[in-house]
This record gives structure tokens, C-alpha cells and sequence, in this order.
């Protein structure tokens, strides 16, 4: 059996600010300690289910926060950046399942440090008319290869999120959102605790979940923070101009989509 998990920061329990998910942050260094080690939880419990291969992709900011000495040596890591595919760069269909790690609620919805790729650039992601948010697009991304996405970890209402995507979804709640930046935090012993139990269960019923999929044409309207944003991803030939900070294109799948967006938030990122 083959586990494919994507790792992200802002969901760990004990991380609720940028000090802990900036690079230059004080306590980031703590921040990859608790992201090591609930990410090690999950292996571990993989492990125990029978799980024989794991490919761990650390999805944060640089893409190169876990820490490979303190990793499960079972399990293999993918690091650093840019990815084609970022927070599932690695993913295909010889993949029995995926785990997501650490996740958060997208931009604009209550939930701990919500945010969707760029805090800074995007203000919100459509698809096909519907919003999404990470959990959702790389879940997609995930189900273009028919991986189920079995489990997700983080606050309650990341959960919640992506319940109401995969309803048969098995979550890990670490920590209870109170605001964006405050959060009641489980300890690191017992939110490992909760993952390793999860984990364990997911994989159990593991084909009881079924792959989340977005029709193959995706129309996609992509809305940033300011003007001058968009501006930049105006260039881009292949997307048109919707309103002020919105601009649009239409792909053929959701791996193609998935790539554009992501260059035009890198593109949007240089703006002043």
C-alpha cells in the first residue's frame, strides 16, 4: 500500500501566529519541531496499518521546514521550491491514498491563520462557481489521479471544511479555532495521539472514501487583494479581465488550472 501526505504548518497544533510560520520568525524553529513531529505520527500509525510505502511533501511557505533528521526513516521527503504542483507536487495515480497534514480553512472563513496560498496576494479562488480554498484544490488535484484524500488534520473548522467536500472524511482536530490568531491548543503528546488514531481508521476504511473530483473544464476566476495585482496577471495572455482585482481562464483540467493559478500568484506576488 502506498501513502502519499502533504504537510502543511498553520493546522499543527501550537502554531497560531507568523512568528511560527514566518522563516524569519522566532518561534518558527519550534513551529517545525511540532510539524516533524505530528507528521511523524501519521508514519507511524501508517506504518502500523500496513502501509509499506510513504512520500511525505512538505506544502509550506518554502517548502523546506520539516526536518529530515528527526523524519521517520520509513518515509521519503520531497522539499523545497518552486514544484510544478506545490502542495502535491509527487502525487499520481500509483498512489492508494493521501493524508493532508496541518491544513487550514481558505481565505476569508473563520478558521486559524486561514488563508489560500498567499495571505498577501489571493483573495479568493472560484471554480466552476464554487469557492475553494487549499484543502479543496489539492484534494482536486489529488482526485484527478483517483486518490481518495482519507484524512485531514488542523482546527475544527478545517475540518468542517472539508467534511462538507468528502463527507466519509476522517479528521484529526489538534486545536480549536477562537479567532485567526488564537486557538486552544492541544498538547503535542495528545494531538499526535489523535493523528495516530485517525491515521489507523482512515486507512482502515480507506475505500469507503471516495476520490473529490471537479468536472474536467475548469472555469476559474482567480481575485486578488489590490489592483495592481491583478494588473501583472492581466499580462498573461491566456486570462482575461473580469473587474478591477479579478481575472479569469478556462482550462482543460484541474492540473492545468492548478499551475496557471499558481504562476499568476507568484506573477501578482512582485506587484508594489
Amino acid at each position: 500500500m502506498k501513502l502519499y501526505i502533504s504537510v502543511d504548518i498553520e493546522g499543527v497544533s501550537g502554531v497560531v501566529h507568523g512568528e511560527h510560520t514566518a522563516r524569519d520568525g522566532r518561534e518558527h524553529d519550534r513551529a517545525r519541531l511540532y510539524m516533524t513531529e505530528e507528521t511523524n505520527a501519521c508514519i507511524e500509525s501508517a506504518i502500523e496499518a500496513g502501509v509499506d510505502e510513504i512520500v511525505v511533501n512538505d506544502s509550506h511557505g518554502t517548502m523546506r521546514n520539516i526536518l529530515l533528521e528527526r523524519l521517520h526513516p520509513e518515509a521519503e521527503l520531497i522539499s523545497g521550491s518552486p514544484k510544478k504542483l506545490a502542495m502535491v507536487e509527487g502525487i499520481d495515480a500509483s498512489f492508494d491514498a493521501a493524508i493532508f497534514l496541518g491544513y487550514h480553512t481558505r481565505n476569508g472563513t473563520n478558521g486559524i491563520l486561514n488563508h489560500t496560498f498567499n495571505g498577501r496576494v489571493v483573495r479568493n479562488i472560484i471554480i466552476n462557481g464554487k469557492e475553494y480554498g487549499e484543502f479543496g484544490l489539492n484534494a482536486a488535484v489529488a482526485g484527478y489521479y483517483r486518490v481518495p484524500v482519507i484524512m485531514v488534520s488542523g482546527c475544527n473548522l478545517v475540518a468542517e471544511e472539508a467534511g462538507n467536500l468528502i463527507p466519509n472524511i476522517h479528521s484529526a482536530i489538534v486545536k480549536k479555532t477562537i479567532n485567526r490568531t488564537v486557538a486552544r491548543n492541544l498538547s503535542p503528546l495528545k494531538a499526535q495521539n489523535i493523528i495516530k488514531r485517525e491515521t489507523i481508521s482512515a486507512i482502515k476504511k480507506r475505500l469507503e472514501i471516495i476520490p473529490f473530483m471537479i468536472d474536467s473544464t475548469a472555469q476559474v476566476e482567480l481575485s486578488f487583494l489590490h489592483t495592481g495585482q491583478a494588473d501583472i496577471a492581466e499580462i498573461l495572455p491566456y486570462v482575461t479581465r473580469v473587474n478591477q482585482i479579478t481575472v479569469s481562464f478556462c482550462s482543460k483540467n484541474i492540473i492545468e488550472a492548478y499551475q496557471i493559478i499558481r504562476s499568476l500568484i507568484i506573477m501578482a506576488s512582485t506587484a508594489k
